[in-house]
């Protein structure tokens, strides 16, 4: 990833909140069919490692988990807020007229061996893991423990998990850093105006990093 020092997240709590708050990564990886990107909801675990790992599981009729070989690096990119900026927003348009349109956006690459996991008690801990994590902030949370178990058991041979440690985290924040403060505070007022959900995060984005 092409990254300019002033758009580096080296904040390593920034870094777990975007996955955490993002989990749906695109895990791109490389097998005798060529390269590879799936979409696939990761969680983020501390393991006591310097970077962590990712856990999840893809669909058994995907080819991703035979078609990688094993221990082969895999990348899982989180894709934060983004949004269009408008050059309108900048003070400086106004005194030089010399500014451009930009995309402003937060990604956190993670890197790491992917390891294949067929095996039913991880892959019960994995799902129950995962229920908890996505349901916890709902008004009646939904459990494994919900469904039939003979239908529990179906699906979790519908499944295969897949993990990687990590062997880096590389996160850009390209929030407008370099731009000067009047233009950064042009940004956020015209993102919080126009109003959407992505253009509010980014907002909140760009003002953290000014």
């Amino acid at each position: 990833m092409y990254l300019p020092l002033h758009f580096a997240q080296p904040d390593a709590l920034a870094l777990r909140a975007l996955m955490r708050d993002h989990p749906l990564a695109t895990l791109i990886t490389h097998g005798a069919p060529g390269l590879d990107a799936n979409p696939v909801p990761l969680l983020w675990l501390d393991d006591g490692s310097p970077h962590g790992l990712l856990r999840g599981h893809v669909a058994r009729a995907n080819p991703v988990w035979r078609d990688t070989p094993p221990g082969s690096e895999a990348l899982a990119v989180f894709h934060g807020p983004d949004a269009y900026i408008s050059p309108n927003w900048y003070a400086t348009k106004r005194e030089t007229g010399k500014v451009v349109p930009t995309w402003n956006y937060a990604v956190v690459h993670a890197r790491g061996p992917l390891r294949v996991v067929d095996d039913a008690a991880w892959l019960r801990e994995l799902v129950t893991m995962l229920t908890r994590t996505h349901e916890a902030a709902l008004p009646h949370p939904w459990a494994v423990s919900d469904a039939p178990p003979d239908y529990i058991e179906r699906m979790l041979g519908a499944i295969v998990g897949i993990e990687l440690p990590l062997s880096s985290l590389q996160g850009k924040w390209k929030a407008s850093q370099n731009q000067p403060a009047e233009n950064r505070e042009g940004v956020v007022t015209g993102l919080r105006q126009r109003g959407g959900a992505a253009d509010q995060a980014m907002a909140d984005v760009v003002g953290r990093a000014g």
